[in-house]
């Protein structure tokens, strides 16, 4: 982890609720609150193997219900849209929250081709696009009048109102584990949020990422920190993986047995929080929980992590 990114203190635990129902998501959000989250997550596909909410759409419903959270999308498909109208929808978003309320997860995507041929994006373009995506919107969201010439977006000049809340913008979290997106990241990111990574490729992560803001000539004043972890409590470490393997492997419609083993963190409450402080010691700060249980049992796993893992990272 390098030394360059001014990381935090705090240490915070988010997760996703279920939104299939109003009620549904009124208690969700009212319990985890109980149990000890802070962030509530929200994913985005516009096709995917199961059924995926809008994130932008589902979390400016939810902050309604309950605004002291903190609200982050994980992550948004950024290359599948124009970066205009998301500016605008963001912006509008962070209004609405609050400044400070809102993360605004990005990354590229691509494990299921088609939804970028069904968005007629070309799916190799995916990177360059939303590098510059980023570079756009984060000038849009200055307020300041903004005329854009570039490979993927041209547009003339105009100037967009309002202003989000946060000065400058929310924070612009990339997600991705490969070199392209530690480096976005590094030169215009504002954290950086992985998934499906070992503890030390985190770690290594951070020290890329550092590095390359160095070369870039970026001084960085606050960078976030966030990992996906994939989580089942179970009586044994054996136990859990055998749950988490099938549910994950039926999610995305390929075998993650060994991907559940590798990345997941199984087994009783010391197992689970043995696996997260790795993760943690390696410079993450926010842990975002994904329960991985049938739909009738998530409640159950949510509040018992809230309730037996949380007060043992806390430490």
């Amino acid at each position: 982890m390098s030394d360059a990114l001014p990381l935090g203190n705090r240490l915070r635990f988010g997760t996703m609720v279920s939104t299939s129902s109003r009620e549904e998501a009124t208690r969700g959000l009212e319990s985890i609150s109980e149990w000890g989250y802070e962030v509530l997550w929200a994913p985005d596909h516009v096709a995917f193997t199961g059924p995926v909410n809008d994130p932008l759409t589902t979390l400016a419903y939810l902050s309604a219900l309950d605004p002291k959270l903190t609200f982050g999308t994980s992550v948004y498909l950024l290359p599948l849209r124009h970066p205009v109208p998301v500016a605008k929808m963001v912006a509008t978003l962070d209004r609405l929250l609050g400044a400070g309320h809102f993360i605004f997860g990005v990354g590229v995507g691509g494990e299921f081709p088609r939804e970028y041929e069904a968005c007629g994006v070309p799916i190799h373009e995916r990177g360059g696009r939303a590098t510059e995506a980023i570079q756009v919107i984060k000038r849009l969201w200055s307020g300041d009048r903004v005329e854009h010439r570039g490979k993927d977006f041209s547009f003339g000049e105009i100037s967009m109102q309002p202003k989000p809340r946060t000065p400058g913008g929310p924070p612009v979290w990339i997600g991705g584990r490969a070199e392209g997106p530690l480096k976005r990241a590094a030169r215009f990111g504002d954290g950086w949020m992985p998934y499906v990574v070992t503890p030390k490729r985190f770690a290594d992560g951070l020290d890329f990422i550092g590095k390359e803001a160095e070369r870039a000539g970026r001084k960085i004043t606050q960078f976030g920190t966030c990992i996906q972890v994939f989580c089942r409590l179970g009586e044994s470490v054996e136990a859990a993986h055998a749950v988490a393997g099938k549910f994950l492997s039926k999610r995305y419609a390929t075998d993650m047995t060994d991907a559940a083993k590798r990345y997941g963190a199984l087994g009783r409450p010391a197992d689970v929080a043995a696996k997260i402080s790795e993760y943690i010691k390696a410079g993450a700060r926010d842990i975002g929980i994904d329960a991985i249980a049938h739909p009738s049992e998530r409640t159950a796993q949510l509040e018992q992590f809230g309730k037996e893992v949380i007060p043992l990272l806390r430490l």
